[in-house]
């Protein structure tokens, strides 16, 4: 999530970039660990023999007398990334270290690998096409797992996440609307995936589908005709017209940009995951059960979201349903970068401090 000249172009680049160490020397080091859920059943009614949920966690878990974990924050990362993605110095280093909002001395900070991204298990890892068909419900049950049956988390502080992880953020809470104190769902619609976002989706996985180099997902190398017509589909999703347009104010300049993107795309990205990652959405629709959560939330995206346009309205209205929801928009500024404003808290972190201490005294939030 480190921006570069051109990585502000989509938020799909920031994830995949690698995390600098300067961030890591301000708070706790990592530690990554593994949990093996057996027989896992997904929504779908297929099952996974062995289905593995990969984490990475920052500070140490706190109990209370009961033994109980009181300190944890769970962070869930957006689609085709990984929860180490957090670690950048932009969101960690501005996050994690002393003093700071989510400062690793005082909270036990979770970031797992949802299913099919990371280093959780994924249909790249063997099965390919026969992966069973995955939703955000399977990752949520995954992960409330992991905190409860490895971790020992009953209860979280707080919930958030970016983008995919925004709306598992809505899901957490009105599946398990007693297990946290707050929720930020970050560049996210409590709504069904429709209009041109659900058209942009499928473009991308007919795209790759409609590559006879695909093969039916038997391919020895990647399909790169139809990743490449995928991946024009993801650029104009998660760009910023703004952003892009002053990194490369020229025909050439724009040409470059491009290219370095496609091959940072090219160099992380299997055609497979990306298919179950971009379909695993199909059937996400919280707006049904919004009156559900409990907790204060903070719903927070930008006005030059491509994902989340702010005409469709659709938060304006959804939000409520939430008995402590707010809705924050905030406005296109020479800082946001569309989509990737996300992974600033630069930006709105003073609604996280806000959240924060809302959740410490227990307010409740109007709408």
């Amino acid at each position: 999530m480190v921006f570069s000249r051109l990585g502000f172009l989509l938020t799909f680049c920031l994830v995949l970039l690698q995390v600098p160490g300067y961030a890591e020397t301000r708070y706790p080091a990592p530690v990554e660990g593994d949990f093996v859920l057996p027989q896992f059943r997904f929504v779908s009614g297929e099952t996974l023999p062995a289905l593995n949920v990969h984490y990475t966690t920052v500070g140490q878990p706190r109990k209370d007398r009961s033994g109980k974990v009181v300190n944890a924050v769970v962070i869930m990362h957006g689609t085709t990334g990984a929860g180490n993605n957090f670690l950048s110095e932009q969101f960690a280093g501005r996050l994690f270290g002393p003093g700071q909002l989510l400062d690793a001395a005082k909270y036990y900070i979770i970031l797992p690998d949802a299913i099919g991204h990371g280093k959780s298990s994924k249909p790249s890892n063997g099965l390919r096409m026969q992966f069973p068909k995955y939703t955000y419900d399977d990752m949520v049950l995954a992960d409330y797992r992991l905190l409860t049956e490895k971790l020992g988390v009953g209860h979280a502080r707080l919930i958030m996440g970016t983008s995919m992880g925004g709306m598992e953020t809505w899901v957490w809470g009105y599946k398990y609307p007693d297990f946290m104190d707050a929720l930020m769902p970050l560049a996210s619609l409590p709504a069904e995936i429709a209009g041109r976002n659900r058209m942009l989706r499928k473009m991308a996985i007919d795209l790759i589908e409609m590559d006879p180099e695909w093969k039916g997902g038997a391919y020895t190398a990647q399909p790169k005709t139809g990743l490449t017509g995928a991946i024009s589909s993801l650029i104009f999703m998660t760009s910023s017209p703004k952003q892009m347009q002053k990194a490369a104010p020229t025909r050439e300049l724009a040409e470059a940009a491009l290219a370095k993107t496609e091959a940072r795309f090219f160099s992380s990205l299997d055609a497979n995951d990306m298919i179950y990652q971009f379909d695993a959405s199909r059937d996400y629709n919280p707006a049904p059960h919004l009156a559900a959560i409990k907790a204060p939330l903070f719903a927070i995206n930008s006005a030059d979201d491509q994902v989340n346009p702010p005409e469709l309205g659709i938060l304006e209205v959804e939000i409520k349903k939430v008995p402590k929801g707010r809705y924050i928009l905030l406005p296109i500024t020479d800082l946001t970068t569309g989509h990737g404003t996300h992974s600033n808290p630069a930006i709105w972190g003073s609604y996280l401090q806000e959240l924060l201490v809302l959740m410490e005294k227990g307010k409740n939030v109007s709408n």
